[in-house]
């Protein structure tokens, strides 16, 4: 599956500083339906509480560890919205070994993801 998508998207391996920032600036929950801003970590107790997910810290460690209750954290999430890197792309439909954007950048995905926060 990975090999029909890659020539359209960038993944790696975010460090624990990256996913804090994703979850912090751009971090939605999914309720009702809806998509609603994780300002407050009484809605994460209130959604999460049952898994012992009770804050904002939680969330990142259960996400950034693959934890026991990672798939219910991965649906509460709703998907992050990035907005263009600073600067521009290199090469859309080159691969990341050519000098392009897409594909596998494993821990320079980190300065990847600054660049579109």
């Amino acid at each position: 599956m990975l090999r029909l998508v890659t020539p359209y998207i960038a993944w790696g391996y975010p460090s624990l500083k990256t996913v804090r920032e994703l979850v912090y600036k751009r971090g939605h929950g999914k309720i009702n339906g809806q998509r609603v801003p994780l300002i407050d970590n009484s809605i994460i107790e209130r959604e999460l509480g049952k898994f012992g997910i009770i804050c904002m810290e939680d969330l990142i460690h259960e996400i950034y560890t693959c934890g026991p209750h990672f798939r219910e954290v991965n649906r509460f999430f709703w998907p992050f919205k990035l907005s263009s890197p600073k600067g521009g792309m290199n090469a859309k439909v080159n691969h990341f070994v050519e000098g392009g954007d897409c594909g596998n950048r494993e821990a320079l995905i980190n300065e990847f993801i600054a660049k579109m926060l």
